[in-house]
């Protein structure tokens, strides 16, 4: 059963979430590569695959035009953000795990930008949902192939699973006539909590391992 997808229209407030998400995306993936030694072209680079990577994916699943080619703003964002972080890093000593904050206030605005963005394309609250996570995700599997590092998605704690109860509460509140900004702050929120709590007290999924 096909749920009637909210009147969801992309306002500023949702352009600006874009923005930010990009920006985030992007300074997390710096922080992360620093320690590999990068030049600034490399750093660049893994920042523009980790902030672009997963809206890229979603709109071409959706057949739309790419964000950052209808709109090069996107491109300029990440750029900047990049360009910044890595003259931060350089300047003083950061612990090797602070990408974490921006990373999982990038999923959370990523994975309810792509939520929004799949629903206002018509599409089954399921797919929507999907849409969500994979904008969330991507660029950061793209940021840690490209650092030659096991992706966090697929080893550390709750990652995909938060991305996922946000972008399933925003579809759910929606769908319940919420007034459509509360309802992306308050999944927002939960996926930034979820990311949080998960990396504080090592919340994650069971790991695979052989009875042999």
């Amino acid at each position: 059963m096909q749920l009637p997808a909210p009147a969801v229209s992309i306002s500023l407030l949702g352009y600006w979430l874009g923005i930010a998400a990009v920006a985030a995306c992007a300074a997390a993936a710096v922080l992360e590569v620093g320690r590999k030694q990068f030049d600034a072209f490399g750093v660049v680079v893994v920042a523009f695959a980790a902030a672009l990577g997963g809206g890229t994916t979603r709109d071409l699943l959706l057949g739309r035009t790419v964000f950052w080619v209808a709109d090069p703003t996107y491109l300029i964002a990440a750029a900047l953000a990049g360009i910044a972080a890595f003259a931060a890093a350089r300047r003083m000593r950061l612990p090797l795990d602070l990408f974490l904050i921006p990373d999982a206030i990038g999923l959370a605005l990523f994975t309810i930008v792509g939520t929004k963005v799949a629903l206002n394309a018509g599409t089954h609250w399921t797919v929507a949902a999907l849409m969500g996570v994979i904008t969330g995700v991507v660029g950061g599997i793209l940021r840690d192939v490209l650092a030659n590092e096991e992706p966090v998605v697929f080893r550390g704690e709750l990652y995909a699973t938060a991305a996922g109860a946000g972008a399933l509460s925003l579809v759910a509140l929606l769908a319940l006539d919420f007034n459509a900004p509360w309802a992306a702050f308050w999944s927002g929120t939960l996926i930034f909590l979820l990311r949080l709590a998960a990396i504080r007290w090592r919340l994650a999924l069971p790991k695979f391992e052989s009875l042999r």
